[in-house]
């Protein structure tokens, strides 16, 4: 099976490039993916099939026209379209409702599957402990222990405040783009670490699994 893989952001795609052999394992020979970053999560349009700025790489806001290709490009090949966004302060459920109301839009409809990280995508990071600390000998065990796992709590932050120099406020005082620069980079030095099978973030087995059902893997 070949998977087009929609992220919001680079750090995600980043992340995904050093987990997903790792969730394919022996299987992955047989299967192919496409990692394709976005510039920021933006919104669910209002009009399905309203029109929308091509230049504007947001990935809510263009996901209708992209199933939508999807739906037609696809129809003939074993192949599935995986959107992993950020819950942020949303309804988990009333938001992949509305993911799903834009798939139930298409005709024909492409494989798909929505995967949401709660509430970031660094929780996916924070679940597994022993990679933070082979990346970063030096991290806070404080912050990390005071973490409720897919908690809405700043995500990010935690990670910042345990790894990062001056912590998050610090990050959050130099802004843009040093903050996307550090969630790069926390997920090039953690992601070769993680161990899919032993993360312990609900919202990354989830998505392990999800991947592992359409390949065929047996969970």
């Amino acid at each position: 099976m070949h998977f087009e893989i929609l992220v919001e952001d680079k750090s995600g795609k980043i992340a995904l490039e050093s987990i997903l052999e790792k969730i394919l394992g022996l299987n992955g020979q047989d299967h192919t993916y496409r990692i394709i970053s976005y510039k920021g999560i933006g919104r669910i349009p209002k009009n399905l099939r309203g029109t929308i700025d091509p230049q504007k790489r947001i990935l809510l806001d263009r996901l209708p026209k992209l199933l939508k290709g999807y739906g037609k490009s696809l129809k003939d090949f074993s192949a599935a379209v995986v959107v992993i966004v950020d819950l942020d302060d949303k309804d988990c459920l009333a938001f992949k409702q509305e993911m799903l109301d834009i798939l139930n839009d298409c005709n024909p409809q492409p494989a798909t599957l929505f995967r949401i990280a709660i509430e970031e995508g660094e929780a996916w990071l924070l679940g597994d402990r022993n990679a933070i600390t082979s990346a970063y000998p030096r991290a806070k065990a404080l912050v990390l222990n005071a973490y409720t796992q897919d908690c809405i709590c700043g995500t990010w932050e935690t990670l910042a405040d345990a790894v990062y120099p001056g912590g998050s406020q610090k990050l959050k005082n130099l802004g843009w783009p040093y903050t996307g620069q550090a969630k790069c980079k926390w997920a090039e030095n953690i992601g070769p670490h993680l161990d899919v099978d032993g993360n312990c973030s609900k919202s990354f087995q989830v998505f392990r699994d999800g991947i592992r059902n359409l390949a065929g893997i047996e969970i």
